[in-house]
């Protein structure tokens, strides 16, 4: 590998960096809820949980599902949110520069 091309993949990756750290930055004013049966969980498009409200009058069993269920909707919507949020910034350019 010449030194031009050695120069331009790391200019690339640099770009990439940049790029990635950019939406990771959008992404965390980003926010997402969902709530079920007096469970409500916030997460920013990070995916990092910000808020967590839970129904206390449920049985341990019952809250147990009801937080597998939110956590795991919630974590769809963010996937979602962040998907979004790619397009929006016109995708991540240069991943396939990179072979």
């Amino acid at each position: 590998m010449t030194a031009r091309i050695m120069f331009n993949k790391l200019k690339q990756f640099r770009d990439l960096r940049n790029q990635a750290k950019t939406l990771q930055n959008a992404l965390a004013q980003e926010s997402v809820e969902y709530e079920k049966n007096g469970v409500k969980v916030t997460m920013n498009g990070n995916m990092e949980i910000t808020k967590l409200a839970i129904n206390t009058e449920a049985s341990r069993d019952k809250l147990e599902n009801i937080l597998t269920d939110a956590i795991n909707e919630t974590i769809k919507r963010a996937q979602k949110l962040m998907a979004k949020k790619v397009q929006e910034m016109g995708g991540i350019s240069g991943m396939s520069n990179f072979q």
